[in-house]
């Protein structure tokens, strides 16, 4: 144990400061890289826009074509067309090719469950 030290009732706060050398040492071990924080906290940015995740959203539901996500969300394609190309540059959403129109899904079942981990969190 390291250093201990009376602090004021600040609700929130420990009332002695006391280091738990054990838990500092285990934890500790349990950090990633700062380069991962960093890939993790662009990651979730993704999340943070509301059109990319009623993307998403449908996107759980089944694979659609850029013009019905564009039709559903009631915006124009080149508005849709920005926030596929952003959500396809960090491996969320991929696209296939039939004939002339591309067919967008997620990328795995990661991001289904994040969203939907996500929407349950709220909803409690």
């Amino acid at each position: 144990m390291c250093k201990k030290e009376n602090l004021s009732q600040e609700e929130g706060l420990c009332e002695v400061y006391e280091i738990h050398d054990d838990e500092v040492k285990s934890a500790k071990k349990s950090l990633i890289s700062e380069e991962e924080y960093l890939e993790l906290s662009e990651f979730f940015k993704i999340f943070g826009n509301t059109t990319r995740l009623k993307i998403i959203s449908l996107l759980c539901r089944e694979s659609l074509c850029v013009c019905d996500i564009c039709e559903i969300l009631e915006l124009s394609q080149a508005a849709v067309s920005n926030q596929l190309r952003i959500l396809r540059a960090h491996n969320i959403v991929k696209f296939e090719k039939e004939g002339k129109s591309a067919r967008y899904s997620l990328v795995d079942s990661h991001v289904e469950m994040i969203y939907k981990m996500g929407l349950e969190h709220i909803l409690e």
